[in-house]
């Protein structure tokens, strides 16, 4: 089992433009379906109507994901602001208290 065993840390995930691509993707999806619609005869007769379905399957889906990303998105941004504002507060905070201390702060 110790061959299974990883050797080294996992690298830091890679974020890129996450909304961006899956709004593209989900497009794409949607192009798929518009350019196959005028041959649903052709795949009708064939058996292959899933072929037709299944890029508007895709686009349903991406609509979902794009609602999750965005959201996704607004939180890790919502997130780091907050991080932010508290490390900004409490610089503030430690340079107020070295400035302001009194002879009856120090030890005599």
């Amino acid at each position: 089992m110790e061959k299974w065993t990883p050797k080294h840390e996992a690298p830091e995930p890679l974020e890129g433009p996450v909304v961006s691509t899956v709004v593209g993707g989900t497009i794409l999806w949607f192009v798929l379906f518009l350019a196959q619609l005028p041959f649903y005869g052709w795949f009708a007769d064939r058996g292959h109507i899933w072929w037709v379905w299944t890029p508007l399957a895709g686009a349903g889906l991406g609509l979902i994901g794009i609602w999750y990303v965005r959201g996704r998105d607004a939180a890790l941004k919502r997130h780091a602001a907050q991080a932010e504002a508290k490390d900004a507060a409490g610089a503030e905070a430690a340079d107020g208290t070295l400035g302001t201390s009194t002879r009856a702060d120090r030890p005599a």
